[in-house]
């Protein structure tokens, strides 16, 4: 019987725990939306004064309350639609071909170093387009979510997973700012910034004809005007910031934490392409799109281009190398190669271009870049900018006796 007590009890111990963590985990849920109200309440309020208090009782000419409420409208449509953009889009979730299995989990849990679990991860990530490591140069691993980290991911704590391009952990959009929403975040942030200067800069006539008294003071437009400036001057340097890292291809995360290559170690502006193919990658290709809050943002989330010197390697057979082997066509025309073409080599499973270094190369005395030891014969090339195959036919024209 005190078996079946103990149980019993012990039963109904672990039922009141589980609603009670379930009912802490609404409750903490619930809070994490107080930041997001927070912002609405204002921009309701904010509504308000500048509509109702500014327009109709302190604006006497119908044109200028008309201009006044027309751009007033479109910066506010325009913030709220990005904002809105920013808060309800899913963040970017590491796909299920880059979690481990559960029986390489368990060779990693039964090897007998950090070796073998280094080269049990290598092995298993070979096939994955992962160029980044860890300070010890193994394959960046979450012990939590049991996943290979994809380039630029990291594991929220808040949101409890690893997540694609993580920037940051916003509170005041309850979301995660990652790959999926980060151009809706920089535009919430330029948008905002646009609303606040606009509501600021409209109130200052207001605020001299109330400071003399040439009309009665009114403590909204009052309130109205300080909560822009403040706002503004916090907008300016965060979305300042933002365009700042657009503009170097990095996250915020990258500028504390400066990303480590397999193939050229840490370098902060490993992801760099220039200025204008980063801000691509974020806005996309084509301008009309660019200042809409809709997704135009180039990649995946998972592969991104990196300098050259971050894909070259030496050994492309080696156990975890982003380079897969080349693959040459045979058959049909010598000179159409599909592998190589024009000095891109084209790769499984992701097309990189390469340098081909040229072994053995040497300079004449004028100059002239030759190889081997006859630098006189002229190979004769396809139309591609290969060297023809030799045969029967052109060794007699290429090798006069």
């Amino acid at each position: 019987m005190s078996v079946s007590h103990g149980n019993n009890y012990d039963y109904h111990r672990t039922t009141f725990d589980g609603e009670r963590n379930e009912r802490c985990v609404c409750c903490v849920r619930t809070m994490k939306w107080f930041p997001v109200l927070f912002i609405v309440s204002v921009i309701g309020w904010s509504y308000y004064a500048f509509v109702i208090q500014l327009s109709f009782f302190t604006v006497s000419s119908i044109v200028q309350r008309i201009l006044f409420l027309l751009f007033y409208h479109v910066a506010l449509v325009m913030f709220l639609w990005s904002y809105y953009q920013t808060v309800f889009t899913d963040i970017g979730r590491v796909p299920s071909r880059f979690r481990v299995p559960r029986t390489e989990l368990d060779r990693i849990v039964r090897a007998s170093n950090e070796d073998e679990q280094k080269h049990i991860l290598e092995t298993f990530a070979k096939e994955l387009p992962v160029v980044t490591r860890t300070l010890n140069a193994t394959v960046r691993f979450c012990d939590k979510c049991r996943l290979i980290k994809p380039d630029r991911a990291h594991h929220c704590s808040v949101c409890g997973v690893c997540v694609l391009k993580l920037d940051h952990h916003c509170p005041w959009v309850n979301n995660c700012i990652n790959f999926t929403n980060y151009k809706y975040f920089i535009l919430f942030l330029g948008y905002a910034l646009l609303y606040c200067l606009y509501v600021a800069f409209s109130t200052i006539p207001f605020m001299e004809l109330i400071w003399t008294g040439k009309i009665d003071g009114r403590f909204h437009i009052l309130f109205l005007f300080f909560v822009s400036i403040m706002f503004a001057i916090s907008l300016v340097s965060l979305f300042g910031y933002h365009c700042y890292l657009v503009l170097l291809n990095r996250t915020t995360l990258e500028s504390f934490r400066t990303p480590i290559f397999r193939y050229g170690g840490p370098d902060k502006n490993g992801f760099s392409l220039g200025k204008l193919n980063n801000f691509q990658e974020v806005f996309g290709d084509d301008w009309r799109l660019w200042f809409l809050p809709v997704y135009t943002s180039l990649g995946d989330g998972m592969l991104f281009p990196t300098q050259s010197h971050h894909l070259a390697s030496n050994s492309p057979h080696e156990v975890g190398s982003p380079v897969a082997p080349l693959t040459a066509t045979t058959g049909g025309n010598p000179c159409s190669n599909g592998a190589v073409a024009n000095g891109t080599v084209a790769l499984d499973p992701v097309p990189q271009t390469v340098v081909l270094e040229h072994l053995d190369e040497t300079k004449d005395s004028v100059g002239h870049r030759y190889q081997g030891q006859q630098p006189n014969v002229a190979m004769p090339l396809c139309a591609n900018g290969l060297p023809r195959p030799e045969t029967k036919e052109n060794f007699v024209s290429t090798h006069p006796l």
